[in-house]
């Protein structure tokens, strides 16, 4: 999250927004709309959690078919670029301090 910390602040994230990602489903910092895709990125990463059909319908109630395609595409991408740079042991490099 580093990286994208700092970039979410650089373009005017509030930062109490970002804080609460850990915690999403109870912010009131968070829109439906979000709250709905940080669910879908959560169930698509863990291995423990499948996609159900109420969390289907919450995320068809914000977003279209190719949004859905693109968010799916984004949440994998950077799932990917977790697992490449934990293979290779690359450290946050502090952008977010």
């Amino acid at each position: 999250m580093d990286v994208r910390h700092a970039v979410g602040v650089k373009v005017g994230v509030p930062a109490e927004k970002l804080a609460d990602v850990a915690n999403y489903q109870a912010s009131p910092h968070l829109s439906a709309r979000e709250r709905a895709a940080m669910e879908f990125c959560e169930r698509i990463v863990r291995d423990d959690l499948g996609i159900t059909d109420e969390c289907w319908a919450r995320l068809h109630e914000h977003f279209g078919d190719p949004e859905i395609v693109e968010l799916t595409f984004i949440i994998g991408f950077q799932t990917f670029a977790s697992k490449f740079a934990k293979a290779f042991r690359l450290e946050p490099q502090r952008f977010s301090a």
